[in-house]
């Protein structure tokens, strides 16, 4: 009996620890999944001096107006989401217009969405595209307590990537793999290579293409677009751009009528 305790008692110690660093984890290997292996792991960081626990990016959940679910990811001190926007309203209920015709899109100069090719089959994994001028509306495309990231944040998430500030503050491509670690990793859904593709970050991105100024779709499975809420001039607008064949994070201003993805950041 006395035995027995004492076993009873070498488990307590053991798991008394674990489960202090496990936190609420429990995937403390980071392997998608919470098994044995995960004990293993623990008491060789415990008693052996092995790695670190690793549990990954912390997540959660959001819900738009529409009573779509994204996924999001908090990376540094801001959260974002790590899936497309798909929503057709504004915040205040009122539908964003959605426009399928070429010669109409190249002339808004008010909000409008668009599913690449208008094909709806393309809205569950990459979304919806939007103009500048439906992010810019102040009936809000972004679900409540969020809004589509400034310029400025866009550069804060890549600077806590590994940027410098001169690099986050220059055009075209800038960084060395800041863009692989925002990108969804292998070639399910980037084409092949997606070169450097780590998502360190948890923010998958996708390349839902873009649909250019005369109405036409382009590059899906190879350019990530996203739209900044900041902008250029009265014509243009600031994104940012992935691309499946460089680990980099291109920065420049496009005319307002593009239809980009949209990722949105929590208030």
């Amino acid at each position: 009996m006395k035995g027995v305790s004492l076993a009873f008692l070498s488990i307590l110690i053991i798991l008394g620890p674990m489960t202090l660093y496990a936190g609420d984890c429990g995937d403390v290997n980071n392997s998608g999944g919470i098994n044995i292996l995960d004990i293993t792991y623990l008491i060789n960081y415990l008693y052996k001096g092995g790695p670190q626990p690793d549990c990954g990016p912390e997540t959660g959940t959001m819900i738009d107006i529409e009573g779509n679910t994204y996924l999001t990811v908090k990376i540094w001190n801001q959260w974002w989401m790590a899936e497309n926007l798909k929503v057709t309203h504004y915040r205040n209920g009122d539908p964003t217009p959605n426009v399928t015709d070429p010669g109409e899109w190249s002339g808004l100069t008010t909000g409008a969405y668009c599913e690449y090719n208008n094909d709806n089959a393309n809205v569950d994994v990459y979304g919806r595209l939007y103009n500048w001028y439906a992010v810019n509306d102040s009936r809000n495309i972004a679900p409540e307590g969020w809004h589509v990231p400034t310029d400025a944040e866009w550069k804060q998430l890549e600077m806590y990537l590994g940027m410098s500030q001169s690099e986050a503050d220059a055009t075209g491509l800038r960084g060395t793999d800041e863009g692989g670690k925002l990108k969804e990793t292998g070639i399910t859904h980037w084409d092949s290579p997606n070169t450097g593709a780590t998502n360190e970050s948890g923010f998958a991105a996708l390349p839902g293409g873009l649909r250019s100024i005369d109405g036409g779709f382009n590059v899906m499975g190879k350019y990530a677009d996203f739209w900044s809420s900041t902008e250029g001039s009265n014509i243009y607008a600031w994104n940012r751009h992935l691309l499946y064949d460089n680990s980099q994070i291109y920065r420049n201003y496009y005319r307002k009528q593009n239809g980009f993805s949209v990722r949105c950041v929590k208030d």
